[in-house]
């Protein structure tokens, strides 16, 4: 029996399916401020791990995306000074959008389940979910960089299921990364549905019979 459902929150919560990488690539290639893919990795994976413990608890979710945005356009050499505030604000246009769609839907959710959090994040997820509008909606909320484990570890799905005194029987995990979110509930026991919002052709879902949502939207219809 399904008793809570947990959450992945980059890419499933402020996205259809689409990483926080994938999306900064995406307008940091709009701005001209990089050229290949390649390049980009190397800067992101930089800047994203320097963030990783270094921000206070109380930092926002905007100031978050916009320390982001910022050192990726340092990396990059960008001589523009307001790229990143321009790349900040795209980013959080669009995320804004997704959690105004998604709060009602996990408003909904939580009448039947218990709902939580679970995510690979800089030690202020707590804050960026209140900031989001759907730390409310939420029975716990687990950081990585809080607890010292990171997807797919399944210590850290541990947490939050121990936080609900439930059992990975029953609770499902919804996430848009094959490798950290499904690989990492598959490895605790915990059911997992995967939010994609364009699967290669190559890609299958985790495991044979996996539900694979293109929208949040569609996550309740799939629910008892």
């Amino acid at each position: 029996m399904t008793r809570a459902i947990l959450f992945d929150f980059g890419g499933t919560l402020d996205a259809d399916g689409i990483a926080w990488k994938a999306r900064f690539l995406r307008l940091c290639l709009e701005e001209q401020l990089v050229s290949t893919p390649a390049r980009f990795d190397s800067a992101f994976y930089a800047v994203d791990d320097a963030l990783v413990g270094a921000i206070p608890s109380t930092c926002s979710l905007d100031d978050t995306v916009s320390r982001l945005a910022d050192g990726l356009a340092r990396a990059l050499g960008s001589i523009d000074e307001h790229a990143g505030s321009r790349v900040a604000r795209r980013f959080l246009t669009d995320a804004q959008r997704h959690f105004e769609r998604n709060a009602p839907i996990l408003a909904r959710l939580r009448q039947r389940f218990r709902l939580g959090i679970v995510s690979n994040f800089y030690g202020n997820l707590a804050t960026a979910c209140h900031d989001a509008g759907i730390g409310q909606l939420c029975d716990v909320i687990v950081d990585s960089t809080n607890v010292g484990h990171v997807k797919p570890d399944p210590l850290i799905f541990r947490f939050a299921l121990d936080a609900l005194a439930i059992t990975p029987a029953d609770a499902i995990f919804v996430g848009d990364s094959l490798p950290r979110d499904m690989a990492g509930a598959r490895a605790v026991g915990m059911r997992h549905v995967w939010l994609t919002a364009d699967a290669p052709m190559s890609e299958g879902p985790c495991c044979a019979g996996d539900p694979v949502l293109h929208s949040l939207v569609e996550l309740e219809s799939l629910l008892p």
